[in-house]
């Protein structure tokens, strides 16, 4: 098993530019029908989740600023009306956005490492009920548990796992003290960001205890 530390924002933005181009290539090979599957983030269709993953690619401070600011500082609003902006695409017009805007290196102010966790997150969100998963590489699995397992707002993995040991069976991932939440790191990843059908793929004392924070 590989674990591997990102050591500076350039490698940082190689993993996130490489992860954007296979949730892509995942993407091409969806069908009409597929595009309106519900995704795992909740109340969003897959073609959602790809609106809201290119309004990140655009983002830049001061849109983000103007834009959050115009949503009454509320991030769900926010999101939602930067989905909204997509509502009359077709799924190929939006594919090619995506694809057109994946490259970019534009953000918001805060942790770079965001980005590559929404890349994550969201490719499995929308590859998992497609079955389109995509391969993540073990350094960004890493890179992205760490963050979640940490995080406080928005994705709540700090208050999920607290008091729970999490850890990954294809990476060497270990974290934290107390009954155990074991499986595959993406999974683990997405189970304590809130998503209930990831739980199908863990084992271990401390899943009915993580079961109950969702």
């Amino acid at each position: 098993m590989a674990s591997t530390t990102v050591t500076s924002t350039t490698e940082l933005w190689k993993l996130i530019h490489e992860h954007r181009e296979k949730v892509g290539d995942a993407l091409g090979t969806l069908t009409d029908a597929q595009w309106e599957t519900a995704s795992l983030c909740t109340g969003w269709r897959v073609r959602d989740v790809v609106a809201h993953m290119v309004e990140t690619h655009l983002m830049t401070p001061p849109r983000f600023a103007r834009k959050f600011a115009a949503s009454g500082f509320r991030f769900n609003t926010f999101a939602a009306k930067g989905v909204a902006l997509h509502a009359t695409q077709t799924p190929a017009r939006l594919l090619a956005e995506y694809r057109e805007t994946a490259s970019r290196t534009t953000a918001p102010p805060g942790p770079k490492v965001t980005w590559l966790v929404e890349a994550v997150i969201h490719g499995e969100d929308v590859g998992r009920v497609t079955g389109t998963s995509v391969a993540v590489s073990p350094v960004a699995l890493v890179a992205v548990a760490d963050f979640c397992r940490g995080s406080t707002q928005l994705l709540h993995g700090k208050q999920r796992s607290a008091g729970l040991c999490l850890r990954a069976t294809d990476v060497d991932w270990t974290v934290g003290d107390g009954l155990e939440v074991s499986g595959p790191a993406a999974s683990l990843i997405l189970a304590i960001t809130g998503r209930e059908p990831a739980l199908s793929d863990l084992s271990g004392d401390g899943v009915e205890t993580l079961r109950s924070r969702l």
